[in-house]
């Protein structure tokens, strides 16, 4: 009787564990590369993205959410949940012995991967990798079962390239595509297809780090999709400028009275029209393929049943990149044989309404919208103006599965969160404001606290905004209010001496050890 009540009670036990594994929601985090603020429909922009609008309109718009304004640093923090600095990333991926300029992920940090992995997950990335380009930094070394993309970095849309070396490997086999048919966006969805189709295999839950190098340059695309915007630009930047701008307030992306930053672009009538409106469509073809295939993951995950269950995030990496890039000046537009960048002034339409691009830390270099969706698991769609950032989404992935941040791995202390959960806003409910947000990179640096932020241009003074009323960052306060400014530089340089954070340009130290 005794052993039969034993077998009972193991079996309900078995069954509750089941029940609780099935429950865990699958997660996809989807990483755009240099897109612009305003670029989505949903965020006053004309490129058409039915498919990531979808998700916002049914899910949850995060109109305040803060990245680390370059690639290799962004990737840090959101794969760690730490300041890029602490991750060993304080820059990009050159290794100048000092820990916090390493350029790799070091032992002291652990990756969202990781952690879901020894909680029974399946971890997938498509993609992007570009924090550690070794072979001993590559995802299957933290915590990934599989690997389709590029270890190195970005710039790869059709295959091959004759301006950059970006190898493609699976699973650390090296691969050669049909340069016929091979195009980054659509490739990386495919393979992230066919990795969760054959993850279903053993009924776990599985985490997808789809890591698109689009809309980033060169500006290569598919025919087809450059023929969709032909004519679109001809207005020019003003007017596009513009038209996003009274789009995103009646949309509610920015209240009404709202001052529009400056334009940083010449006039219209100045420069070579054809040309530069053909850049402008290019690099809409190449955000319209994206959420093309953004859709085609969604189809997907219909057809499997894992649809309601699935949590999904979008954002980008950073804000519009303002490089101007022409490797080939005579050679086609779009195709694989260019290697163009649209440049400064669409970037400055691209990060509508802010200021500044890319690497810097104004508004417009370090905003994106970030996209929840999540059917089971949101109780009402909307817009989110509360304040979260890069580092906060491993948090709120460890927090709606359960899982525990540790200690310790693999013998190695691990460094305490600077993140936080923002998962309080799928019910709702408001997110911490108060907290200190810190940015640094090539001694471009900032702090915001409520809505307070104080941030400088390298080798330039500081600059002090009070964003509830000038989120453009127009009305600089540093003259008058000396208090807050001091206040804030205390803060920052606290903040710096403790993350490891050195003056610009960073002084390169000999390296005596390799990491274990």
């Amino acid at each position: 009787m005794k052993k039969n009540i034993l077998i009972l009670t193991l079996v309900l036990l078995g069954i509750v564990s089941c029940k609780n594994e099935a429950e865990k929601p699958n997660i996809i985090v989807i990483l755009a590369d240099d897109m612009g603020y305003s670029d989505l429909g949903c965020m006053g922009g004309e490129i058409q993205t039915p498919n990531l609008d979808n998700l916002a309109n049914d899910g949850l718009l995060f109109t305040h959410c803060y990245n680390s304004s370059r690639c290799a640093p962004s990737r840090a923090s959101l794969l760690t949940g730490l300041y890029q600095h602490r991750t060993g990333i304080g820059h990009m991926l050159s290794d100048w012995g000092i820990p916090s300029y390493r350029g790799f992920l070091n032992d002291n940090c652990i990756t969202i991967a990781e952690i879901l992995k020894e909680n029974g997950y399946n971890t997938i990335i498509s993609g992007k990798w570009h924090v550690g380009d070794k072979r001993e930094h590559w995802p299957d070394k933290r915590g990934f079962d599989n690997f389709f993309g590029t270890p190195k970095g970005g710039g790869l849309y059709f295959y091959p390239s004759k301006f950059i070396d970006r190898p493609i490997f699976r699973n650390g086999k090296q691969i050669f595509p049909d340069s016929t048919t091979f195009y980054t966006t659509d490739n990386y969805t495919t393979e992230a297809i066919q990795f969760i189709t054959e993850s279903q295999s053993d009924d776990k839950p599985f985490f997808l780090y789809l890591a698109y190098i689009a809309p980033h340059y060169p500006l290569q695309a598919w025919p087809e999709d450059i023929a969709k915007y032909k004519g679109k630009y001809d207005q020019g930047y003003e007017a596009i400028r513009q038209t996003r701008f009274e789009k995103q307030q009646k949309l509610g992306i920015v209240d009404k009275n709202i001052k529009l930053s400056p334009p940083e672009y010449p006039e219209w009538n100045t420069v070579n029209q054809q040309e530069e409106a053909d850049r402008m469509e290019v690099y809409a073809a190449m955000v319209d393929r994206m959420d093309q295939n953004i859709g085609h993951l969604v189809d997907h995950l219909k057809s499997i049943g894992e649809y309601e269950n699935t949590l999904l995030l979008f954002l980008s990496d950073n804000g519009a990149c303002a490089e101007n890039v022409n490797r080939a000046p005579e050679a086609e537009l779009g195709t694989v044989r260019s290697f163009t960048a649209y440049g400064k002034n669409w970037a400055n339409v691209g990060n509508t309404p802010y200021r500044k691009y890319k690497s810097k830390e104004h508004e417009g270099g370090i905003l994106t919208p970030l996209i929840v969706h999540w059917p089971a698991g949101i109780t009402k769609n909307r817009l989110v103006k509360d304040i979260v950032h890069i580092i906060d989404i491993m948090p709120t992935c460890l927090e709606i599965t359960g899982a525990e941040y540790p200690n310790e791995y693999k013998g190695k202390p691990i460094k305490a969160l600077d993140g936080q959960s923002f998962s309080a806003a799928f019910q709702n409910k408001k997110i911490d404001a108060i907290r200190p947000l810190f940015w640094e990179h090539e001694g471009n640096q900032a702090v915001r606290i409520n809505d307070w932020k104080l941030v400088k241009l390298n080798k330039k003074p500081w600059e002090l905004y009070e964003l509830k009323s000038d989120p453009t960052e127009l009305d600089d306060l540093s003259e008058t209010k000396m208090e807050v400014k001091d206040s804030l530089l205390i803060r920052w340089n606290k903040w710096a001496n403790a993350t490891g954070v050195e003056s610009w340009p960073v002084r390169k130290k000999k390296i005596t050890h390799q990491q274990d």
